[in-house]
Order: C-alpha cells, then sequence, then structure tokens
C-alpha cells in the first residue's frame, strides 16, 4: 500500500512539475516530458508491469487534463514503459547511458506516434517543420533533464526496495 501511495505521490509531483514549473524553463517553446522520464525509468529500474501501470497513470493524468480523446496519451505512456520493462534485468541502476539513450528512443517514439494520432491524421502533412520545432529539442531537453531526475528517481526507488520491498529486488 505504501508503494501506491508513494508512486501517486511521485506521479502527481511529476505531473505539477511538467505543467506548472517546467514552462517557465522552456527553451523554443519545448518544454522536458518529465511523465516520459518517470515511466522510463520505473520501467527499467522496476520492470514491464511497474512501467506499465506508472506509464497508465501518467498518460491517463495528461489525458483528463490536456488530452482531447481520453486515453490516447495513456496508452502511449503505458506501451513505452512496459518495453522499457524489457530492459530491466540487462543494466546496472547506477548506468546513466541506458536511460539516456532510452528516453531519447522514447520520446522520439512518443513524438512520431503524437504526430500520426494528432497531426498526420487531420492532414498536416508538414513532418519537416514538426521534426525540426517540436521533436528533436525537445528530445534533447528531455536527455538533459534525464541525467539529474533519473538519479532521484533512482534513490527513490531504492528506498522503496528497502523500506516497502524489504530489501527485495
Amino acid at each position: 500500500m505504501r508503494r501506491i501511495i508513494v508512486l501517486t505521490l511521485l506521479i502527481i509531483s511529476c505531473f505539477l512539475l511538467q505543467t506548472t514549473v517546467f514552462p517557465y524553463f522552456e527553451l523554443v517553446g519545448i518544454v522536458p516530458n518529465i511523465l516520459l522520464i518517470l515511466t522510463m525509468s520505473f520501467g527499467l529500474m522496476r520492470g514491464r508491469r511497474e512501467g506499465l501501470l506508472v506509464g497508465f497513470f501518467c498518460g491517463l493524468l495528461f489525458d483528463i487534463f490536456f488530452g482531447f480523446a481520453i486515453g490516447s496519451h495513456a496508452l502511449i505512456y503505458m506501451y513505452l514503459g512496459y518495453c522499457n520493462g524489457f530492459f530491466h534485468r540487462h543494466y546496472a541502476v547506477e548506468d546513466i547511458l541506458l536511460p539516456a539513450i532510452a528516453i531519447g528512443v522514447n520520446d522520439l517514439i512518443y513524438n512520431l506516434l503524437i504526430y500520426l494520432i494528432f497531426f498526420l491524421m487531420r492532414n498536416r502533412l508538414d513532418f519537416l517543420t514538426y521534426a525540426t520545432h517540436t521533436i528533436l529539442p525537445e528530445m534533447v531537453y528531455t536527455i538533459l533533464v534525464t541525467l539529474f531526475l533519473y538519479k532521484i528517481f533512482v534513490v527513490i526507488n531504492r528506498w522503496l526496495r528497502v523500506k516497502v520491498d524489504g530489501g527485495k529486488k
């Protein structure tokens, strides 16, 4: 039960950071995707199931407040969290290279899916403009923020493992 409470508070905190604090630190109109960093981190650290659940609730929260249709972002985040969970056993938690690469790939996939769902379906075909003005800057900014936030999420995960899980992995 404590794990659920901590993860709920973490999801809400990251959502509030992404929507209220980071818009003041936007670069060229882009803010980092903190919810995607959280989803990727817990997918890598805790496995497919937790990545799927964290991703679903991050996306659902985003859909409730900003989505045109409930479920689109939840589905994208959920799949990304689940896919990140496949790498759970293949890396050391302290390693920052895999999370940096993973968040770059995740952000690229996320933005490509957003383009397909919300722009291409409405006959907005200028992909090059979207790629240069949104996808690439957001990917770089999110990777840079990941270098700092991931370490915080590792500390929180260790605390959860020791205090809540009793030291089990």
